[in-house]
């Protein structure tokens, strides 16, 4: 049995409910999940994100974390990314590394849900920098 969130014996356990959805005034996007927080993170910073079909960045845009990167692993379905100029598609079981100069974006062009997981370094202050019209 899991609890939302429970601390013993070294380790935090949190559920879905505890983290921080950053999609929460986006209906129809799906979730992003933040469990940095809900976990008390140090060092890792961790997303879950869960793409309905058609959601994602494509259309709007792109941002980077300078001098922070990023990796991306697909769980599920298949989602298409844009870093910089390059366009690509990431299927289940891929892991993307993004360099943290690189702007990038995601997004699931086809008809069934995606799933990823988006790990980065924890700052204090993490860099933030966006670029609208990224992807037409």
């Amino acid at each position: 049995m899991m609890a939302d969130q429970t601390t013993a014996g070294g380790c935090t356990i949190a559920g879905r409910e505890q983290a921080l959805d950053f999609m929460a005034d986006y209906p129809g996007y799906g979730e992003q999940r933040w469990y940095s927080d809900a976990l008390g993170t140090e060092q890792v910073s961790f997303s879950w994100r869960r793409m309905p079909p058609g959601t994602g960045g494509r259309g709007s845009y792109g941002h980077r974390h300078p001098g922070q990167e990023e990796v991306y692993f697909v769980i599920s379905g298949t989602v298409t990314f844009k870093i910089d100029d390059d366009v690509f598609e990431a299927g289940p079981q891929t892991a993307v590394r993004i360099a943290g100069d690189a702007y990038r974006s995601v997004h699931n062009d086809t008809a069934e849900e995606a799933q990823l997981l988006i790990f980065s370094p924890r700052l204090a202050a993490p860099p933030f920098e966006k670029r609208d019209d990224f992807w037409p």
